[in-house]
């Protein structure tokens, strides 16, 4: 959920775990209510997966710039991620699973919109 509306649902969800980090839950674009989406010119880089491409969300009358990114052409190490979306979800009002509202985590990217070449993953 984002500004009060629910932006997508997937029983399609694929789970990232990476060392030090929340659970990443990406999600195939038939899932997800593109017409809320724009496509925005951010870039950034993932050592690990690839080269980013980012979307900004219009919800609730609000915009959240840059809070779901991608890989279209992800790199040979992270192939299942090929055009799914992931949703910052530190910056999200709830991700449910199961309809169950899971914890939101308060990490360092806790309502912070990224815009850095190293990406969202890799700032120190």
């Amino acid at each position: 959920m984002l500004g009060g509306e629910t932006i997508a649902e997937s029983s399609n969800v694929t789970f990232v775990f990476e060392t030090g980090m929340l659970t990443r839950y990406y999600l195939p674009m038939d899932d997800i209510r593109m017409t809320a989406l724009t496509r925005s010119e951010t870039t950034t880089r993932c050592p690990y997966k690839g080269i980013t491409s980012y979307w900004s969300v219009e919800a609730g009358g609000l915009v959240f710039d840059d809070i779901v990114w991608s890989y279209s052409e992800p790199l040979e190490e992270a192939p299942k991620l090929k055009n799914l979306l992931y949703f910052f979800n530190e910056n999200v009002d709830a991700i449910l699973i199961d309809g169950k509202k899971q914890k939101q985590a308060k990490t360092k990217w806790f309502k912070l919109l990224v815009k850095t070449l190293d990406g969202p993953e890799h700032i120190v």
